[in-house]
């Protein structure tokens, strides 16, 4: 194992720990809203400090991108870690038991290590560049599907950009019209390991940030998923535009996603 990917995963595991241990004391949690319909509480802050201090501990040179702190400058500027310590806030929140810790790693502008850890389950996902992904140690590996027909797919409403709500509900109820049904869980870092996993066969979404993506892209494109942005190209984890799924998948999402949206989601 990658000694980076060793760290990410005792990180992963300290911060998912601490953070199941604060849904049984819910009455402490302490909630602000740093957005709109943007949550964060005490227990981000504290997983996300224990993520940085296994980090810096081995690696103190290394330059850290975390949600809550921003950027952490580091001597070595080719090494970059990327965290997202509780990818569904709001699900926390309200005591609904799905979200994860997120850890990728990035090396001269290349994601090289990822984990993404599900504390409830117990579900440890990882990833090193080349050599597939895992499932608690059990290699995972997207199926190819022929079309939409059947199929379960995952996505996330746009509640910090509501003015593209519209454009987003042709674009879902064109797809409803060709796949089975959808799941709207509230962890794009799951969502994305779902996709690897075979759980659900696609996954759309638009206005994600770096730290939501980096971690389950590697994982997804380790297990074979293939991931653009919305017109096709590879842009997704700039412009925070995502699909996700087998070739034939991603291929019909982004047909519903041309002919449905407007100008501005296309960009």
């Amino acid at each position: 194992m990658h000694p980076m990917l060793n760290i990410a995963i005792r990180a992963a595991r300290k911060a998912g720990n601490h953070i199941a241990k604060s849904l049984e004391n819910a009455e402490k949690i302490e909630t602000t809203q740093k957005g709109i319909n943007d949550f964060v509480t005490n227990v981000d802050k504290e997983a996300e400090a224990m993520i940085i201090h296994t980090i810096q501990s081995s690696y103190p040179e290394h330059c850290i991108v975390a949600e809550e702190g921003g950027l952490i400058e580091g001597k070595d500027k080719d090494v970059q870690w990327i965290i997202d310590p509780l990818d569904g806030t709001t699900n926390f929140v309200k005591g609904i038991p799905h979200f994860a810790v997120s850890i990728a790693v990035r090396m001269k502008g290349k994601t090289e290590v990822a984990c993404v850890y599900d504390p409830m389950m117990n579900e440890l996902f990882t990833a090193q560049r080349g050599s597939g992904a895992q499932l608690n140690n059990a290699r995972i590996r997207v199926k190819q599907i022929k079309d939409l027909q059947g199929a379960i797919l995952a996505t996330g409403f746009p509640f910090k950009q509501k003015q593209h709500s519209e454009s987003f509900m042709k674009i879902l109820s064109s797809l409803f019209g060709e796949c089975a049904d959808f799941r709207r869980t509230g962890s794009a870092a799951l969502d994305l390991c779902y996709v690897a996993a075979n759980r659900v066969e696609g996954y759309f979404e638009l206005g994600l940030k770096p730290w939501d993506l980096a971690a389950g892209d590697l994982i997804a494109r380790e297990a074979g998923v293939i991931l653009t942005d919305f017109t096709g190209g590879t842009n997704y984890l700039k412009s925070g535009n995502v699909v996700a799924s087998s070739a034939r998948g991603v291929k019909t999402i982004i047909k519903h996603i041309r002919e449905n949206a407007n100008d501005a989601i296309l960009k």
